[in-house]
C-alpha cells in the first residue's frame, strides 16, 4: 500500500514537472517571439536638400597653422566665407589666427577640446569637451559656436543627443577631399570638382600640405560653374526640417 502511494505521488510529481516544462517553454517562446524595439539611430547633417546652387566648404583644424594665412587670403580674394572647426588646444595655441578668421567673416564651429573618439566618452566627459571649447571660442571671438563636428566623424546617439542639448547642430560631410592624406594637389582638385553638387558639405583641413594649392583652383572653378560658397549658417535649415534616415540629408518639412 505504501509502495503504491509512493508510486502515485512520484507519477503526479513527474506530470506536474512535465506540465510546468511545457507551459514554461511556451511562455518563453512567446516572450522570445516579441521583437526587441531598437533605439532609432540619430544622424548628423551630411548634406542639405536645397534648390539653390550653394555649397559649404568646411575646414577642420587640430594641428598647425602654417597654411592658414594663405587659405584665408584665397577666400578673401574671392570674397567668400566658410565655416572652420577647431579643437580647443588649437585655439589655445593660435588665438590671433582665430580672431582673424572671425574678423574676415568666417564662422568657427566646435571640434571638441582634445580631439577624442567621442562615442567612447561618458556623456559627462563629452559635455565637458564641448563646453571647454565653446568657452574658448567665446573668449577669443565673442561668438558662441552653433555647429559641432565630431573628430574622426565618430558619433553615436549619445554624441548627437548631448550636442543638441547643448544647442549644436551636428555636422558631418558629403565630400571628403582626403587632403589630410596629402595625396597631391591634382588629386584633391579632381575629387572635389568631380563630386560637388548643390547642398554638399566639403571637408578639408587647415594645415594640409596641398590644401591651399588645391583651393586656389577649386574656389574659382566652383564659382565659374555657378556655385555659391557659403558658411554653414547660410546652407543648413535652422528649423522646420528633418534628417533623412540612412542618408543624413537635411530636408525641409513637407518633403518626402
Amino acid at each position: 500500500m505504501l509502495k503504491s502511494y509512493r508510486f502515485s505521488f512520484l507519477l503526479i510529481s513527474l506530470l506536474a514537472v512535465f506540465t510546468l516544462l511545457i507551459f514554461g517553454s511556451f511562455w518563453l517562446g512567446q516572450r522570445l517571439a516579441i521583437p526587441v524595439q531598437q533605439e532609432e539611430k540619430l544622424l548628423p547633417i551630411y548634406s542639405v536638400d536645397t534648390d539653390e546652387k550653394k555649397i559649404s566648404i568646411t575646414i577642420d583644424g587640430v594641428w598647425g597653422a602654417d597654411q592658414t594665412p594663405r587659405i584665408l587670403d584665397i577666400f578673401q580674394e574671392h570674397d567668400i566665407q566658410i565655416t572652420f572647426f577647431f579643437g580647443g588646444y588649437w585655439l589655445e595655441k593660435f588665438p590671433e589666427m582665430a580672431k582673424r578668421i572671425v574678423e574676415e567673416g568666417h564662422e568657427i564651429g566646435n571640434h571638441s577640446y582634445t580631439h577624442p573618439h567621442c562615442s567612447n566618452l561618458t556623456p559627462e566627459d563629452f559635455r565637458q569637451e564641448l563646453q571647454k571649447t565653446s568657452d574658448l571660442i567665446y573668449e577669443i571671438t565673442q561668438k558662441k559656436p552653433v555647429f559641432f563636428r565630431p573628430p574622426f566623424g565618430d558619433y553615436n546617439n549619445m554624441v548627437i543627443s548631448v550636442a543638441e542639448e547643448e544647442g549644436y547642430k551636428v555636422i558631418q560631410w558629403s565630400i571628403d577631399s582626403l587632403d589630410w592624406k596629402n595625396p597631391g594637389k591634382d588629386f584633391i582638385i579632381h575629387r572635389v570638382l568631380e563630386k560637388t553638387s548643390a547642398g554638399d558639405i566639403i571637408l578639408m583641413h587647415n594645415n594640409g600640405k596641398y590644401t591651399a594649392d588645391a583651393l586656389a583652383v577649386i574656389v574659382p572653378h566652383l564659382k565659374s560653374r555657378g556655385f555659391k560658397i557659403v558658411p554653414l549658417s547660410r546652407l543648413v535649415y535652422e528649423k522646420d526640417y528633418y534628417i533623412e534616415k540612412h542618408t543624413g540629408v537635411q530636408k525641409p518639412l513637407g518633403e518626402n
